[in-house]
């Protein structure tokens, strides 16, 4: 049981209670609509019902990219990436790349895509240097200018430094279940 401690708030009990029928009522609509995937609503399940075997896929992705890389590019735009940071940040050190390595145990992250600056990933180049990497590219449609345009480079930079097949296997996609252009790429 909840209980809330209206001391120190603007809100009152009832203010809350006069709340009650609009949250009831929005309760049973979302729930009423939970099942329909076009209504992106599958959070409301969470955490008893997910795609087991897709967490387990992550997990080993996970671990792959954290023994693999010393750097990870989180690739994206607008909410495709700013999940993903949300997530990760809430998660670690809020100065979490400026940490010595042995602090962070985990790969730098790094976020590209959300802009066109030729500069940024230049810049974005020469910081990774020689460090290993694996990149995430997250896209729903895999035909958003700017996080396309990054992945292009990066793509090709990490081709270079490891060869096509190699390669292929530091680049993990996160995008449409059943269409867009990243699906099955790689």
């Amino acid at each position: 049981m909840i209980k809330f401690d209206f001391k120190n708030s603007s809100i009152n009990e009832r203010m809350i209670n006069a709340m009650e029928e609009t949250v009831r009522i929005n309760h049973e609509e979302l729930h009423k609509n939970s099942d329909d995937e076009s209504k992106f609503l599958g959070w409301i399940n969470l955490p008893e019902n997910y795609d087991k075997e897709e967490f387990e896929r992550i997990k080993k992705a996970a671990n792959k990219i954290q023994n693999d890389s010393d750097v990870l590019i989180v690739i994206g735009i607008g909410g495709s990436y700013l999940g993903a940071r949300a997530v990760i940040e809430s998660l670690t050190n809020c100065f979490y790349n400026m940490l010595p390595a042995k602090k962070r145990n985990n790969p730098m992250i790094i976020y590209a895509g959300n802009n066109l600056s030729p500069n940024y990933l230049n810049d974005l180049l020469n910081l990774i240097g020689e460090r290993d990497i694996s990149i995430n590219v997250i896209s729903k449609s895999g035909t958003t200018t700017e996080p396309a345009i990054a992945f292009r480079i990066l793509r090709e930079a990490i081709e270079t430094k490891y060869g096509v097949e190699e390669a292929k296997k530091r680049i993990y996609v996160t995008t449409d279940k059943k269409k867009g252009a990243l699906k099955g790429s790689f």
